[in-house]
């Protein structure tokens, strides 16, 4: 299992049709190739919604990036990828919970047998603290 510092790329827009595939056109016409896409809906605030991203590096991209409204979040985020096995959310989530850190969101998903995870910590020090807990809980997966 393989746990990385990440920095997703953020933008808030107006929850309507076509303002995800607009936001990421810019990176996709400069050569990304994003491995992370998320956009959701504020649960409290109508009509308004976030969008995230990850990679975005190099001058070409970041300017793409940029022209999308996408700025580098200050959120502490962890990529998590290895091989499934039943309840490995679960035990990250414990692990995590069991050293006291609060975990700002969680966002995994299993495709065949390879499970991934964007973790994102409300510190750098939580992020820090919480990587080598979530390789433990891996154990016995393979990257």
């Amino acid at each position: 299992m393989t746990v990385k510092k990440i920095i997703l790329w953020r933008t808030e827009v107006d929850n309507e049709p076509g303002a995800l595939a607009s936001t990421i056109a810019p990176p996709a016409k400069a050569g990304a190739d994003l491995r992370v896409v998320m956009g959701y809906r504020h649960p409290n605030t109508e009509g308004r919604a976030a969008i995230e991203v990850f990679p975005i590096a190099g001058k070409k991209l970041v300017a793409a990036a940029g022209a999308a409204g996408l700025t580098a979040s200050a959120i502490p985020t962890l990529l998590v990828e290895g091989d499934n096995k039943p309840g490995l959310g679960h035990k990250i989530a414990q692990a995590i919970a069991a050293a006291g850190i609060n975990i700002a969101f969680f966002v995994a998903q299993v495709i065949g047998r390879k499970y991934a995870a964007v973790i994102g910590f409300e510190t750098e020090d939580d992020a820090k603290k919480a990587a080598p807990m979530i390789k433990k809980a891996g154990k016995g997966t393979r990257a």
